[in-house]
């Protein structure tokens, strides 16, 4: 396959919802399981980082640590959410459960399957910070109503993290080597995203290097002027970078998925 082959834009239909509303269908079964984790992950995270460092660090640039950090959780949230649930949910529904070879059995097409995927790894998120924002919100640490325009931007968020996602499951042989890109990639781009503390405090190399090939530290940058708020142009730029990269990674993924489900 040639380059153009691999960003060449895939055919998808309406059809796509159908594998959408099928993992929703699944999800919801569950739904005491699945919406307990994000409730209990963001009082942790203020508990222990919020509260725990903040007691010590006071404010970061005349803001309370508190609420510093806030955005921050609700970004990582946004990355996890989607990028696990479309490399060990993805590979597990391809591989182990077949579910992926009895829908392409129907008129669903290999884009349609795999545009459903991302579509659902990106609700995913939307979900984990709906229930998250709530949390933050009843201590008081985002700036609402403001905050709730993170929403939208956790779609796209997803999007992108899902796209992201899938290009590791279509290029890897075994569901154990997905620990590769989580624990060499997003765990260090959880905490080197201006997340946790301002990107100014790395050295210039790293701020380039966290700006040009680090998503996270665009969602970080954007649900942080919706939740103290403190909006500026910057946001242009930031939205900017994550459709681009959002609709790069969507086409690539699925690309890749077809040639490995092909083969």
């Amino acid at each position: 396959m040639t380059a153009a082959v691999f960003f060449s834009v895939p055919r998808i239909t309406r059809r796509a919802w159908h594998v959408w509303r099928r993992n929703l269908e699944v999800f919801v079964k569950t739904w005491k399981v699945n919406f307990f984790p994000p409730f209990v992950e963001a009082f942790l995270y203020l508990l222990a980082i919020g509260v725990g460092i903040g007691t010590y660090v006071k404010e970061i640039d005349g803001i309370p640590y508190v609420n510093f950090i806030a955005p921050s959780i609700l970004a990582i949230a946004v990355m996890n959410s989607a990028f696990f649930e479309c490399t060990y949910g993805s590979y597990v529904r391809m591989y182990y459960q077949k579910a992926f070879d009895a829908m392409i059995a129907t008129p669903l097409s290999i884009e349609d399957v795999i545009a459903g995927e991302l579509l659902w790894g990106a609700t995913k998120s939307v979900m984990y910070v709906v229930i998250m924002l709530g949390v933050l919100a009843l201590f008081g640490v985002v700036a609402l109503p403001v905050a709730l325009l993170m929403i939208p931007f956790a779609f796209l968020g997803g999007l992108l993290f899902a796209g992201l996602a899938m290009c590791f499951t279509a290029i890897t042989p075994t569901i154990d080597a997905l620990n590769y890109p989580s624990f060499l990639f997003i765990t260090p781009m959880s905490l080197f995203s201006g997340t946790f503390f301002p990107l100014t405090l790395l050295p210039a190399a790293f701020q380039y290097v966290a700006l040009a090939a680090l998503p996270l530290t665009h969602l970080v940058a954007i649900f942080r002027m919706f939740s103290l708020p403190a909006l500026s142009w910057a946001i242009v730029l930031h939205l900017a970078w994550l459709l681009a990269g959002a609709a790069l990674l969507c086409v690539l993924s699925i690309n890749l998925m077809r040639r490995r489900l092909i083969v």
